[in-house]
């Protein structure tokens, strides 16, 4: 008889967003005259950048010639991809980064959840409260946790307090971990950790032996000086971090797929008899293995963002998103709501007013002014009582959003 693997057993009923599409799905059978607004999900609405339309066009005209047709390509990514991403994300930035430590594919959420797989079970995770879940829930699938407790903690794990009391800057660990998840800018906060911070990150990490998982699929939207890009702008972070970008974001990618991972062939662990493996090398092998490649036909609509043309269309992009941010950050503010972020990210983090539970203001919000949001407990204990909202709307139903809550819920 087939066995299961039992540490599903551990997670919660349902992935967060699967159990908001469920509650929404129930009161718009109830109310099907309901006019819903949706700010929950992080998923882009506008269409793709220009430039990656006609890349995209010019390479399926290609898969219909047989000279110029392609079959299977190169599972880390194509040349023209990969020497693009380096020169315009990291060497142009005075980043030393090897062709061989970058790695495409279909989306940093794939390689976020998938990277915990060259690691033994027993290291030691750290993550920031509130987290992405896909950090968590990986973990507890791959058995590296312990049962969730009461408090709504798995043990086994080292949770990094991020609230408005520590500015959403975690301290350091008091113990020893293993492996640290850093998400910057923040998902689902919205805020930043400075060039200062990273700097003890990464000092902590060299100290303890230990790897931080860098996740930078928002780098684009930073807007302030000090906030670096990349984690390799922090000396010594090359022999502590991985590194995850992604398109989807940057330049509407969610639904094409599209990312990519660096893992430079420094950053390495222990083998059982004691040497140091790269684990550059660990995820090639991975990645070979279990992956056949993002389509050629993507490729090349994301190597075009990285042309004079792309990079304008895609700040245009950016701008867009970042104005509906400044809409909601400031509608919520003269509604008496405290909001953080939607400077350098996409998402705005509010404090739920009077102490509200999360999940309770969620169905004010739905029921009352038809708007879909994310409670904040749904991304750990340190979310509850706070609430995520995205600025990834179109611009008229972000300002018909911000308007309702104006006048309707005013606190």
């Amino acid at each position: 008889m087939a066995t299961i693997n039992q540490n599903y057993q551990k997670l919660a009923g349902s992935y967060l967003f699967v159990e908001i599409a469920r509650r929404v799905a129930a009161y718009k059978e109830a109310h099907p005259e309901a006019d819903i607004i949706r700010l929950g999900i992080g998923d882009v609405t506008q269409p793709l950048p220009q430039v990656c339309i006609e890349a995209m066009h010019k390479a399926v005209d290609e898969m219909g010639k047989a000279e110029t047709f392609r079959g299977y390509g190169p599972e880390q990514g194509y040349e023209f991809l990969i020497e693009a991403i380096r020169k315009h994300n990291y060497t142009d930035r005075g980043i030393d980064i090897a062709s061989d430590e970058i790695f495409v594919s279909d989306g940093s959420k794939s390689d976020t959840g998938n990277i915990q797989e060259i690691f033994g079970t027993d290291n030691r995770i750290a993550i920031t409260d509130p987290v992405y879940p896909v950090y968590l829930d990986t973990n507890v699938m791959a058995g590296r946790t312990g049962e969730k407790q009461d408090n709504g903690y798995y043990a086994g794990v080292t949770y990094l307090p991020s609230t408005a009391a520590n500015h959403f800057s975690p301290s350091l660990p008091t113990e020893h971990v293993d492996i640290i998840y850093l998400c910057c800018p923040n998902n689902p906060t919205g805020t930043t950790l400075s060039r200062e911070a990273l700097t003890a990150w990464v000092n902590y990490a060299k100290k303890e032996d230990a790897v931080i998982l860098f996740d930078a699929a928002y780098a684009a939207y930073i807007t302030e000086p000090d906030v670096p890009r990349s984690i390799y702008e922090i000396p010594g972070a090359k022999d502590v971090a991985i590194e995850f970008r992604s398109f989807s974001k940057t330049a509407g990618f969610t639904g094409t797929r599209c990312g990519y991972t660096v893992i430079p062939k420094t950053v390495t662990g222990k083998g059982k008899d004691g040497s140091r493996v790269k684990f550059r090398d660990l995820w090639n092998r991975r990645h070979t293995t279990k992956f056949n490649g993002t389509a050629y036909i993507v490729q090349r609509g994301a190597e075009a963002i990285y042309t004079e043309k792309g990079q304008r269309q895609v700040k245009e992009l950016v701008s867009y998103y970042m104005e509906n941010a400044r809409i909601i950050r400031e509608g919520l503010q003269a509604a008496g709501i405290k909001a953080y972020g939607g400077v350098n990210a996409p998402y705005i983090w509010l404090q739920t007013p009077n102490n509200m539970p999360s999940w309770d203001f969620f169905d004010l919000l739905l029921t009352k002014v038809n708007i879909v949001g994310t409670p904040g407990v749904g991304f750990g204990p340190c979310g509850e009582g706070y609430f995520r909202l995205t600025s990834f709307g179109d611009r008229e139903n972000t300002k018909r959003a911000v308007e309702r809550i104006k006048n309707q819920l005013k606190f």
